[in-house]
């Protein structure tokens, strides 16, 4: 595979160098022939800059007249031009803002001379922050909410300041996070992108300093990958741009056990820009849990158990990420990224369990103490290329991305009981679980755009995916320091390969915008118990005769129906796998009365997603209404019994408790979810903007599992809120804080055999600005009340529970963070036979 991608690099590059050469620079003019000449100079210094594009369009036409990349003392030259036609001249370069002028000749030519005019200095402003001090008159909001998609700033985020990107997410219109850190989109899983590509890093392994923007995309075209039923969240990092070396350190310490810090720097020079960051985070936290149940048989009342648990976790992330961007030329870009990332994971757990019988009076207590540890590292390799065709907006990119991670942890459980009067009720039990693991991801991408005019533009590509993966755990127990091995200890591997090609087509007709798309994926599970020899997996398609497995199209239409509106309908066929956990056979026995396994029998299952969009936006702020209608068939869902004799008995030794509870995997038959998703931006004042959001949807599952109807339905909504006030007053103390509150509200929601319950929580923050805006310090508050905690109640024929669990607690931190630049910084000092090239012109 290697040389075949080595030589599909190289033939791209061909291609780009080759159509470069044979682009045409100047079109023969028309009439009379004139040349014009100049020099692109930095506007602080009068220095030339290299490599700077200068493009010449036909004012009337916007046909591009002659164009090139200035000399290394800033000059340019285009000649063979029309001197009776109106120009429109553009000047760009990395790092500066873009100049725009009106050409005109004044005089025409005489006898067949060419006439020419001279531009003299054209300065471009750097793109920079730090060139003084500046007023900002009004500031770009931190929500940008468009037709397709929302656009997340996280600079402007208070809450989430020194934190991680799980901080981030819960501050995010439209986004929760549940209790075991995953993120849900809409109360769907989507996929999780860093950059635009998939990643193994968890979001808790991101600093949220280290994050730029957070893209949000609840119906993605043919163009993403087929497997983001749940929609696409794609987190965009840092990456500086500016010229000369710019750099941004931050710390921060804060309670429960909270340490910080961030290093990032920057260096822009000539076709170089060159990036490092590091970073360390670390928190801890004190949480509890509490489960009340009631054992029946045949719907009647057997016993109760009751169990109250307290876990004190720590986690400890750091991280470097370095790379580079080579810009060839103006059209064509390298890059280079490499991330590496380790963390560590510490647990102690204590779970005080009652046993009561029908009168709720106590049979016998248990005691579960445990001590867990932990680790893991991970790296990312990528490399990109991108060649920009002398057409506005054609460009052609290709790029390989290589994670690579392992893991290890190690599992201590002590469980003892007692009777009511203190005396042992059953001999003690110890468990000893290890396990390790090792992934690796590999995936390539070819993108192709090529426009047609104003309205119209061909997008195509293909892409490979590969993610080998393999687990062993080991679970002994422990008697007299002797170990036996138990039977739920398993050697699992899969590998996972999907293969894609889309094409779509945007166009416009009869007023009419629209976007065709279509995508096909092959792909491929292939897991194996390794001990049992024991095989499992799925590939869609199989057979020819299910060839629409494999495709998914995807269609937008919209209108602009008056000044600042924007209506959209789309539609798109999405798939979701099942993941890795969702299907490993292992069981988690952390906790003994719910314990939970994957099912390597899960199917992926397929949804049909439609929307409806209106989009409004007005001096003072925007509006944005959705009602959208999911089917999806063989939805993967939940599902929860009691252990069988047969699973005891393989157990027993596990300390499991007899009437444990199993939960599983399953598919549903099918699941129906209709909603609407209303979103206001609205600016009051100067000063202040809110944020409020709400999600109400009506949810139906069809399932039956074991002749077990397990249907249900009903209603369930979300609700956020986020203020932001920024002072600026005279006194200088109290100019330039910045204050926020994001509240939030999850009401409870039906699943099969029981629903979710309610959640809410609300985080502060507040900034002040200093040193010219170099510098900030930031205080925020997560979760105020203490209050998120997830909660679930599940009612069978052979139980009801009542229980909740939390993820993570009450948290205070404190950030400063301190920004540094300078834009005349050369890190390679040219010599001195080029100064006289760089004397300003007269």
């Amino acid at each position: 595979m290697k040389p075949v991608l080595a030589l599909l690099l190289v033939t791209l590059f061909a291609t780009s160098v080759s159509a470069q050469e044979n682009a045409p620079r100047n079109k023969p003019a028309a009439a009379g022939t004139g040349k014009l000449f100049g020099r692109i100079v930095d506007a602080k210094n009068n220095k030339g800059i290299d490599a700077a594009s200068v493009q010449l369009f036909q004012k009337k036409t916007d046909v591009l007249a002659g164009g090139m990349l200035t000399k290394a003392n800033g000059d340019f030259d285009i000649s063979n031009i029309s001197t009776t036609d109106t120009f429109r001249l553009v000047a760009t370069a990395i790092g500066y803002a873009k100049q725009e002028l009106i050409i005109t000749f004044d005089k025409q030519a005489k006898g067949g001379a060419p006439v020419e005019k001279d531009l003299g200095n054209i300065k471009l402003a750097a793109e920079s922050q730090y060139l003084g001090a500046v007023t900002v008159v009004a500031q770009k909001p931190a929500l940008q909410m468009g037709i397709d998609r929302k656009t997340f700033d996280v600079e402007k985020n208070l809450a989430s300041a020194g934190g991680t990107g799980i901080d981030v997410m819960r501050n995010i219109p439209s986004v929760t996070v549940d209790v075991d850190g995953n993120v849900l989109l809409r109360n769907n899983s989507p996929q999780i992108f860093v950059d635009g590509r998939p990643t193994i890093l968890t979001l808790d392994q991101i600093p949220a300093d280290n994050i730029e923007r957070v893209e949000l995309i609840t119906n993605p075209s043919a163009k993403f990958d087929a497997a983001s039923t749940g929609g696409i969240i794609n987190v965009v990092l840092k990456k500086n741009k500016k010229l000369g070396l710019n750099g941004l350190v931050s710390a921060g310490i804060g309670s429960p056990e909270i340490y910080n810090g961030n290093l990032a720097l920057n260096l822009r020079q000539g076709k170089f820009n060159f990036f490092v960051n590091g970073n360390y985070n670390q928190s801890g936290g004190r949480a509890k849990s509490e489960t009340y149940r009631i054992n029946k048989e045949n719907g009647n009342v057997e016993n109760y158990f009751n169990q109250f648990a307290f876990t004190d976790r720590s986690r400890k992330f750091h991280g470097v990420r370095f790379g580079m961007d080579f810009f060839l030329d103006n059209r064509n870009t390298f890059t280079l990224t490499q991330n590496f990332n380790a963390g560590k994971f510490g647990s102690d757990e204590e779970q005080n369990q009652e046993y009561l019988d029908i009168n709720k009076q106590a049979e016998h207590f248990g005691l579960r103490t445990s001590g867990s540890q932990g680790q893991n590292q991970r790296s990312s390799t990528q490399f990109m290329f991108k060649h920009n065709f002398v057409e506005s907006g054609k460009s052609i990119s290709a790029d390989i991305n290589y994670n690579h991670g392992t893991n290890s942890d190690n599992t201590n459980i002590l469980n003892t009981y007692a009777f009511p009067n203190g005396s042992m009720y059953a001999n003690d039990s110890r468990v000893h679980n290890s396990g390790s693991g090792r992934n690796n991801q590999v995936t390539f991408q070819v993108d192709y755009v090529d426009p047609n005019g104003e309205n119209d533009k061909l997008e195509t590509g293909v892409r490979t995916y590969i993610n080998d993966f393999n687990s062993t755990f080991n679970a002994f127990s422990v008697n007299n320091g002797s170990e036996i091995k138990l039977p739920l200890s398993n050697n699992y591997k899969y590998r996972e390969m999907v293969n894609a090609a889309y094409v779509t087509y945007t166009g416009k007709l009869l007023g009419i915008g629209y976007q065709a798309g279509l995508r096909a994926e092959h792909s491929k599970f292939d897991g194996e118990l390794v001990d049992s020899a024991r095989k499992f997996g799925y590939q869609f398609p199989k057979q020819l005769d299910n060839i629409f497995d494999a495709l998914f199209p995807s269609l937008y239409l919209s209108k602009s129906v008056g000044e600042g509106q924007e209506l959209q309908l789309n539609y798109s066929r999405r798939i979701r796998r099942p993941d890795f956990w969702q299907m490993n056979p292992f069981v988690d026995i952390n906790d003994p009365l719910n314990i939970r396994q994957g099912n390597p029998a899960l199917r992926p299952e397929f949804t049909n997603s439609f929307e409806f969009n209106y989009n409004k936006t007005y001096t003072t702020g925007s509006f944005l209404g959705v009602i959208y209608f999911r089917n999806t068939e063989g939805d993967i869902t939940r599902y929860s019994d009691t252990i069988t004799a047969a699973q005891y008995q393989q157990l027993n030794n596990a300390a499991i408790d007899p009437s444990a509870i199993l939960n599983t995997f399953v598919n549903a038959k099918y699941q129906n979810r209709w909603g609407s998703e209303l979103t206001l931006q609205q600016k009051v004042g100067k000063n202040l903007d809110i944020t409020p959001t709400i999600d109400v949807q009506y949810k139906k599952v069809v399932s039956t599992v074991n002749n077990v109807d397990l249907s249900n339905e009903g209603f369930n909504y979300e609700a956020k809120l986020i203020i932001n006030y920024r002072v600026v007053a005279k006194p200088a103390f109290w100019n330039k804080w910045s204050f926020q509150a994001t509240g939030g509200y999850e009401s409870p929601e039906v699943i099969p055999q029981g629903k979710r319950k309610e959640m809410y929580g609300i985080d502060l923050g507040l900034r002040k600005e200093f040193l010219k805006n170099k510098a900030t310090f930031t205080f925020n508050v997560n979760d105020v009340f203490n209050s998120r905690k997830r909660g679930t109640i599940n009612d069978t024929e052979n139980f009801y529970q009542d229980s909740y669990r939390r993820w993570d607690v009450r948290s205070f931190r404190a950030t400063f963070t301190y920004k540094f630049g300078k834009t005349d910084f050369q890190l390679f000092k040219k010599n001195g036979g080029g100064r006289e090239e760089n004397e300003d012109r007269d």
